[in-house]
């Protein structure tokens, strides 16, 4: 009997052995940092720094007290490590599909219904395989025209003869009416106009806490999702019918495109499927876009010798037209200073915040653990903001895009490495044209100086940038 006690006892005290020395391995190496409230987590800090408008804070208070590139927190209902820097962006983008892949959250997910039959990762090789050659620079060269066509319209019917206009609605309107005619050649504006509005329900609510209850962001963002997908599915049916009958042409935009184009299997996406990519496609090429344009107004409005070197650069442009003549590829490529202005914008009010990926297996970093299945945030601001990277980094200096501009990892408004996103050219040439136009029309002043900024998840200006408009008498 004695025997037998002192066996379980040591058999015992062997598995609680066992289990400190795993809870110690489990726990061994991870990031520094804090979870936050069960289920939670710290999604709410995380949200609340954006509606606040200061998204670095969360990000930067968490570097002051745990780690300066990498901490561990808990983001919308996962565990996750913030990698921080530009070694942090560096690591990320090198090993992409390697170490990581890209991740959503299940907002995405259940907003975008037909992509969850693969893994997010399969979707986005599919993806930027299914993208034409549309997006680089010698294609789009072609469309420089539509673009300047498309955007004197917008001025013509939303800014001109007007004394004030709000500005972040009409940047939603330009670059929605731009993605609508060159992804889907529709270019009606009462056409365009019937899913905008559920455009901008649908990305308020893409990234939040998924909680689907009606009258919540994400119930919302759902219902809008369904909505635009049944238009996009009719607009689909239509243009087979038309490439049937040869109304339409193969090459004329992504649609077709995509609708033209089979798999390594000779498989065709569905019509559903094409209506995810497209929604994802219109998500991408027009909110982001309208962010940074509504921005770049903002900073010229608020400085004026800023404006005073736009204007004499995009005047000289415009002095060398005819008549009717629209913009061509070589006055873009004349517009360096207002890029760099724009780049400026982009450091300091960057549309994608930042993005999240899952860890594919166990890795090192910078002398942490990352375990298999984690969530990995990378964050524009962890380098756009960051003294060591940007001296006085609050301050608006175009200069620092000069020459071989921001070193690299720092600059990254549209990502890196393979999922650096695809329409960064394309988003230069819609930005270029808008800033050509607006300066040739108008100097303009804010009617609220210190209006507040909110990011949701884009930065945008609370109340949508009320402008007062004085034209230059030049213009016709």
């Amino acid at each position: 009997m004695e025997l037998l006690y002192v066996c379980l006892v040591c058999v015992f005290v062997f598995l609680v052995s066992l289990l400190l020395l795993y809870k110690k391995k489990s726990g061994e190496g991870l990031p520094p940092g804090k979870t936050g409230w069960p289920v939670f987590g710290e999604s709410l800090e995380f949200l609340s720094s954006g509606w606040k408008g200061h998204p670095e804070k969360f990000i930067f208070d968490r570097v002051a007290k745990y780690s300066s590139s990498v901490f561990k927190t808990h983001l919308l209902g996962e565990e996750a490590a913030v990698f921080c820097g530009a070694s942090g962006n560096k690591f990320l983008f090198s090993n992409e599909n390697k170490l990581v892949q890209a991740w959503w959250p299940n907002s995405v997910n259940k907003v975008f219904p037909s992509s969850t039959q693969t893994s997010s990762k399969e979707e986005a090789i599919k993806m930027r395989k299914m993208l034409p050659n549309f997006f680089k620079p010698e294609a789009l060269q072609r469309y420089v025209g539509i673009m300047d066509h498309i955007t004197q319209r917008h001025f013509a019917s939303g800014w001109e003869n007007k004394e004030q206009v709000v500005v972040f609605p009409l940047t939603k309107r330009y670059t929605f009416w731009l993605a609508c005619r060159l992804f889907l050649s529709v270019e009606d504006p009462k056409h365009v106009a019937k899913f905008a509005d559920p455009f901008d329900v649908l990305a308020s609510g893409l990234i939040s806490i998924p909680i689907d209850l009606p009258g919540t962001p994400f119930n919302r963002a759902i219902k809008a999702s369904n909505f635009i997908r049944k238009e996009l599915v009719r607009i689909i049916k239509q243009r087979k019918i038309d490439l049937g009958e040869g109304i339409a042409s193969s090459t004329q935009d992504i649609l077709s495109h995509m609708l033209l184009t089979c798999d390594e299997n000779g498989k065709f996406l569905g019509d559903l499927d094409i209506a995810d990519k497209i929604l994802g496609l219109l998500i991408g090429g027009h909110d982001t876009a309208s962010s940074a344009c509504s921005f770049i107004v903002k900073y010229l409005a608020e400085l004026p010798h800023i404006y005073q070197r736009v204007y004499t650069e995009q005047m000289e442009i415009a002095k060398s037209k005819g008549p009717g003549e629209l913009l061509r590829w070589e006055d873009i490529q004349k517009m360096k200073y207002s890029w760099n202005v724009a780049c400026e914008v982009l450091r300091l009010a960057p549309p994608l915040q930042g993005a999240f990926r899952e860890a594919l297996s166990d890795f090192m970093f910078n002398g942490f653990y990352i375990p298999k299945g984690w969530k990995i945030y990378w964050s524009a601001n962890s380098t756009h903001k960051r003294e060591e990277f940007f001296p006085d980094p609050e301050k608006f200096d175009p200069s620092r895009f000069e020459g071989s501009g921001p070193a690299p990892y720092t600059f990254v408004p549209f990502g890196g490495g393979p999922r650096m996103c695809p329409g960064k050219e394309y988003a230069r040439l819609e930005i270029l044209v808008f800033m050509h136009h607006l300066v040739k029309r108008f100097k303009f002043e804010k009617i609220i100086p210190h209006e507040k900024i909110i990011v949701n998840p884009m930065p945008i200006p609370a109340n949508g940038l009320p402008l007062r408009l004085y034209p230059h008498h030049h213009n016709p």
